[in-house]
């Protein structure tokens, strides 16, 4: 559906035909996938009395859906989203009750660890697949920029809700609620999302919302990542998990000391809400930089706030700067998404797309391991420590490597795979 539109907005953007069959039911589908982690955290801790070991298996989870998460959008982008969401569903919930069965057990620790395998490995792809939808409906339109941002402020929704009902529930409730409640909500809102068939795209996905391939079909099942300029996002979105997991291990050990384990929901909903926020504005914008300089703006704006966490010793210094990461965090997760859609063939987008959620998820595994160990050992907000590492080092990648984000505005080279049509001039 080519557009004129000149300035994309919002308004533009929800207005788009068929859209709210899959945005209503796709936001459901995902919110569970916010409370996951944190989830795991508290009722682990609870359980062992161990920020290492909840981070551990934490990590284990991470890991599993970085490991299976592109596998699982390579095969939405060959068999159909449908296809790969009804079993995934079935098997995350059950998983998931599983570890809360476990945890509350006092099971040893390889068993929490064989039980958070499956759990991670099934965590459905709703996000990447909505970010799919989005690009079948609005190919060749400089709404695509508009979209990602929405994306990005509709993620960050759902963490700003997903901590703060966390947390309310394994300190409220039971420390098992939440987990629980993450896997019904998994079910049920992966269902409602898997009965949009109208909307997915096409198997194949050649970019033609009629299902047509055309000359086209020969690049169906290149891998996005033999994209050198995938490789460098990929780097970028580690840097970003290890945010989100740093934050979320260093927050619940800072607010726990201080008394005051409520707090963490909260705190970490300031962080989510300036991602939020900053995600809002991003989308609004008619973008005149071009999006390799803005990740390189954003990425250093980034790097240089959470190398300030590790001094915050107060909870309104911490709910400040939390802020400002969070506000640094989004431009880099929008400009990243846009710039798949002109580095990457449409048949393997929803792979790229899972590439870099599975990487802010390996991110954050490594981060919420790597955190919970220096919790444990140092207090003090050493953990705070990680968000800082992992964002230079990615900075670094990043600056090393960012001629591999040059898109082509024609073509279709499979070796570097590049799309088969001009990226959407919103810049």
């Amino acid at each position: 559906m080519a557009s004129t539109v000149t300035r994309p907005g919002y308004g533009q953007l929800l207005r788009t035909r068929g859209a709210w069959t899959f945005l209503l039911p796709g936001f459901a589908a995902r919110q569970p996938f916010a409370m996951l982690t944190l989830s795991i955290v508290l009722l682990v801790q609870h359980t062992t009395g161990s920020y290492g070991v909840a981070g551990a298996a934490a990590a284990v989870t991470g890991v599993s859906m970085a490991l299976f998460a592109p596998y699982s959008g390579r095969l939405a982008d060959r068999y159909g989203q449908r296809t790969v969401l009804l079993p995934g569903v079935l098997v995350h919930a059950a998983a998931g009750l599983t570890l809360t069965f476990l945890a509350l057990a006092d099971a040893p620790l390889w068993a929490l660890f064989l039980a958070a395998v499956p759990t991670g490995a099934s965590v459905p792809q709703v996000g990447p697949m909505v970010r799919a939808r989005w690009a079948v409906k609005l190919k060749d339109s400089p709404l695509m920029s508009t979209a990602a941002a929405f994306e990005s402020v509709t993620d960050e929704l759902t963490f700003v809700l997903g901590p703060l009902l966390a947390t309310a529930l394994c300190t409220s409730v039971d420390p098992a609620a939440g987990l629980v409640t993450e896997a019904a909500l998994t079910l049920v809102g992966g269902l409602l999302f898997a009965a949009q068939k109208s909307t997915q795209p096409v198997v194949g996905g050649s970019g033609g919302a009629d299902g047509s391939g055309g000359e086209h079909a020969r690049v169906e099942h290149v891998s996005a990542l033999r994209v050198p300029g995938v490789r460098v996002l990929v780097v970028v979105f580690l840097g970003i998990g290890s945010v989100f997991g740093g934050m979320q291990v260093s927050l619940a050990a800072f607010t726990e000391s201080i008394g005051e384990p409520g707090l963490n929901g909260v705190l970490y909903g300031v962080f989510a809400a300036g991602n939020m926020i900053s995600g809002l504005a991003c989308g609004a914008i008619a973008w005149k930089v071009a999006p390799q300089q803005r990740l390189l703006v954003g990425y250093t704006a980034l790097a240089l706030t959470a190398s300030g966490l590790w001094a915050a010793h107060s909870v309104l210094v911490l709910a400040g700067l939390g802020l400002l990461v969070g506000m640094c965090i989004a431009p880099a997760i929008v400009t990243g998404y846009t710039l798949v859609e002109g580095l990457v063939p449409a048949g393997a987008r929803t792979e790229a797309f899972t590439w870099l959620t599975g990487a802010v998820a390996l991110g954050q595994a490594a981060a919420v391991t790597v955190a919970g160990q220096l919790e444990d050992r140092f207090r003090d907000g050493a953990g705070f420590l990680v968000p800082m590492g992992g964002t230079v080092l990615a900075l670094a990648v990043l600056v090393a490597l960012r001629s591999r984000l040059a898109t082509r505005s024609h073509g279709r080279t499979v070796a570097r795979g590049v799309g088969h049509r001009a990226p959407a001039t919103v810049d």
